[in-house]
């Protein structure tokens, strides 16, 4: 928002994508208010797709500021602390997360576009999926811990709620990964019309460096074009993208009316793609 983008009154929608909240019930209307967000005109609330999430949030947001609905400006947030659930004593899986926040904002009225921008910026096209059957390979899974009240006869069992740690299958994760990822983005390419040869930039959520480097040569793209961070932060789940695509902006490697393909995918197990052209 202070890096020219419109002031946080003029914000019609808060999107948050995290896994990991502070408040069960949802942060994103803690953030708006937190920000200034003028609750007479905005909706704020979380998406949970884990490490999609960023990516999934952001197709979201496009579909407030076209479809003739009045909203001109949405917040996204990918934000998550995976250091909270992971198990510190599994050395194959601990030293591969990180936290961390990053936000985009996208408008419909010029700057950052959406699809109806008449400079053509913001998301050109996605796609996305999902596939419960993989769900076991990736998850952290609500745990009950059984008490009983004293209630009229043998009185009542209930569950304070807490959660267990994270669990990866990394072998079966990477197998989906490399094969659904060059899918999708496909997919999302040729709904914006456009061909490989017309991405500037591959951005992957960033959760392993063997990945992108398949899914680049499946692509038929070049690794210079690949934007990672990787070695910096690690897997930082929904704020990866957002993450990345700051420092690539800020140190210029991102220019504006570059064409950027995105690409998340993780728990669920979900995936998504879209095509992002910079404004």
């Amino acid at each position: 928002l202070g890096r020219g983008g419109p002031a946080p009154a003029d914000i019609d929608v808060v999107i948050c994508a995290t896994s990991s909240p502070d408040d069960l019930f949802g942060d994103a209307p803690t953030i708006a208010h937190a920000v200034g967000c003028d609750s007479s005109r905005v909706v704020a609330f979380d998406l949970t797709a884990a490490c999609s999430g960023f990516l999934f949030g952001i197709v979201t947001a496009s579909q407030f500021l076209s479809n003739g609905n009045s909203a001109k400006n949405a917040l996204v947030l990918g934000a998550d602390a995976l250091t909270r659930w992971v198990d510190w004593d599994d050395r194959n899986s601990c030293i591969l997360f990180g936290d961390g926040a990053g936000a985009m904002v996208l408008s419909s009225d010029g700057g950052s576009g959406d699809d109806d921008d008449e400079d053509g910026f913001g998301v050109l096209g996605y796609a996305m999926h999902s596939n419960g059957a993989g769900h076991k390979d990736l998850k952290c899974i609500y745990r009950g811990e059984p008490k009983t009240i004293s209630t009229p006869g043998d009185g009542t069992v209930v569950h304070d709620g807490s959660y267990d740690l994270m669990t990866m299958n990394g072998r079966k994760v990477y197998s989906f990964a490399t094969r659904e990822v060059p899918t999708v983005l496909l997919e999302a390419l040729e709904q914006a019309n456009i061909s490989v040869d017309d991405v500037d930039h591959l951005l992957l959520h960033q959760a392993n460096i063997r990945i992108m480097e398949t899914v680049a040569s499946r692509l038929g793209m070049p690794m210079d074009k690949v934007i990672t961070n990787l070695y910096k932060y690690g897997n930082t789940s929904a704020a990866s993208i957002p993450l990345a695509l700051d420092e690539a902006v800020r140190t210029g490697r991102v220019k504006k009316g570059d064409v950027i393909a995105c690409a998340g995918f993780g728990a669920g197990l979900s995936w998504g793609a879209a095509i992002l052209k910079w404004g």
